[in-house]
């Protein structure tokens, strides 16, 4: 069913160092480090025209986007082609240019025509990171600093807005497209792109060096659990575990930090759902892509300029227990709405998920009490505890590892209480080996050797998993 993973990772052995050949002596050629800096003003010359190329491209661009405000019929614009719509601007680029008596070659119009495109219909700058596949988070840091992340690792872009006026202009055009605002009265915001990317501002004054963006773009290709497999998240005997436990309707929360793919996984967990079963999601930014056919999907709702209006995940989960839900799924549990989640997992909707920001299994059990406690629901903490070790019966770890890689790095199941303490039992774990000489983690998956407690419920259900799935790899 899964494809076949090779436990083990690693690389070939490093190469060594050539070693150092010996300094010349007497009356040699002058050394690299003495010649370095008769080349540093030439290079200083390319950058300083470069910048004034870019400056100047960008004073022009400035313009013409006021022409074509001035000279679009916008109201036009929704009904027009892509093409027709380039050509357009193409004419009007060519019109003014050659009024403002400015002469640019192929290369510079072509990128003027496209930023100027990019400014009308798009999200300016930002337009071609949201359309590279390969980015995964949009980070502005002011106007003239854009970083994205990329294969798990934050990298500097060139790519800049004008000035600060410019990037409060593409924030506007963004938060008044939901029916939002933002300025120094409202300084901040959440709303979602149309493509379901999750977007983040927050202006000055609180930002104090420029407004500071956040894109969490949206994922189009689903991954699957073979997906998961193949990139090395986990193996294939942890997959044929956790098809059994979500088949056999477990209570499963995803635990991990921001970026470490709880979402992915959760995404990935739930293609093991029965396509008969009625599941309701609940997210504050719908982000999951669930592949069932009886899918009820909510988002929880801000107040409007006015204080009003707010919808809490909590008012989205009190709702749906009235719906006759097989399964609920919570994208992500942070406040009040836990209460809910647990009863609901306690009292007949086994098989619901939902993923919580922790490092840990057991710190995603302190997290359930601490917003337990925060929700001011006065209980004692054996109380609490009871509740969650009832409720919960398998944690899965994410974590994204230095070298930018995700792992599943455990998977612990809850026993149930020993005297005030919730008993737990890791199943899976990654142990870590060493590091290549490139920062690549090595490292593998391995069993604790511990049963699980559910072997008994999965038989039941048809899945009789076999023993060598929990032995731990040893090594001579």
């Amino acid at each position: 069913m899964f494809s076949r993973y090779k436990k083990p990772e690693g690389g070939a052995a490093a190469t060594a160092p050539e070693a150092p050949k010996t300094a010349p002596v007497g009356n040699s050629k002058p050394s690299v480090a003495a010649r370095k800096p008769s080349v540093q003003p030439a290079q200083a010359k390319v950058a300083d025209k470069d910048r004034k190329r870019k400056e100047r491209l960008g004073d022009i661009k400035l313009e013409l986007h006021k022409e074509l405000l001035d000279n679009l019929n916008l109201s036009a614009l929704e009904h027009a082609t892509e093409s027709d719509l380039r050509a357009e601007i193409q004419a009007i680029v060519a019109e003014n240019l050659e009024g403002m008596n400015v002469v640019l070659n192929k290369e510079e119009r072509q990128t003027l025509n496209k930023e100027l495109f990019d400014e009308v219909m798009g999200l300016g700058p930002l337009e071609t990171l949201l359309q590279d596949e390969s980015v995964n988070d949009i980070l502005v840091n002011g106007p003239q600093q854009i970083f994205v992340e990329r294969f798990g690792r934050l990298e500097l872009t060139d790519i800049t807005f004008k000035d600060e006026r410019h990037l409060l202009r593409i924030i506007d055009k963004i938060v008044s497209a939901v029916g939002r605002r933002v300025d120094e009265s409202n300084p901040y915001v959440d709303a979602r792109l149309a493509d379901g990317s999750r977007f983040n501002a927050m202006v000055p004054p609180i930002a104090v060096d420029g407004s500071l963006v956040s894109i969490r773009k949206f994922k189009k290709d689903k991954l699957g659990i073979d997906d998961l497999v193949k990139f090395g998240a986990f193996t294939e005997e942890m997959a044929a575990y956790l098809q059994a436990a979500v088949a056999c309707r477990l209570n499963v929360i995803v635990s991990g930090g921001t970026g470490s793919g709880k979402t992915t996984t959760l995404n990935a967990l739930s293609s093991f759902i029965d396509n008969a079963e009625r599941i309701l999601t609940i997210e504050d930014t719908a982000e999951l892509q669930l592949q069932q056919t009886h899918v009820g999907r909510m988002e929880s709702r801000p107040a409007n300029v006015e204080g009003r209006g707010a919808v809490t995940q909590r008012d989205c989960l009190r709702n749906a227990l009235r719906m006759r839900p097989d399964r609920i799924i919570v994208g992500e549990t942070r406040g009040e709405e836990v209460i809910d989640m647990l009863q609901a997992m306690n009292t007949g909707h086994d098989g619901s998920m939902t993923t919580i920001h922790a490092n840990s299994a057991r710190d995603s059990v302190s997290r359930l009490e601490n917003m337990i406690s925060m929700a001011g629901i006065e209980m004692p903490l054996k109380a609490v505890r009871s509740q969650i070790a009832s409720a919960v019966n398998l944690i899965v770890q994410a974590s994204r590892l230095q070298d930018g890689s995700r792992r599943m790095v455990s998977v612990t199941e809850i026993t149930g209480m020993e005297g005030d303490v919730i008993s737990m039992q890791e199943v899976f774990r990654y142990e870590r080996l060493g590091v290549q000489p490139d920062g690549k983690i090595i490292g593998r998956f391995n069993a604790t050797g511990i049963r699980s407690k559910y072997s008994d419920r999965f038989k039941q259900w048809g899945y009789d998993l076999p023993a060598s799935i929990f032995e731990p790899i040893t090594t001579e």
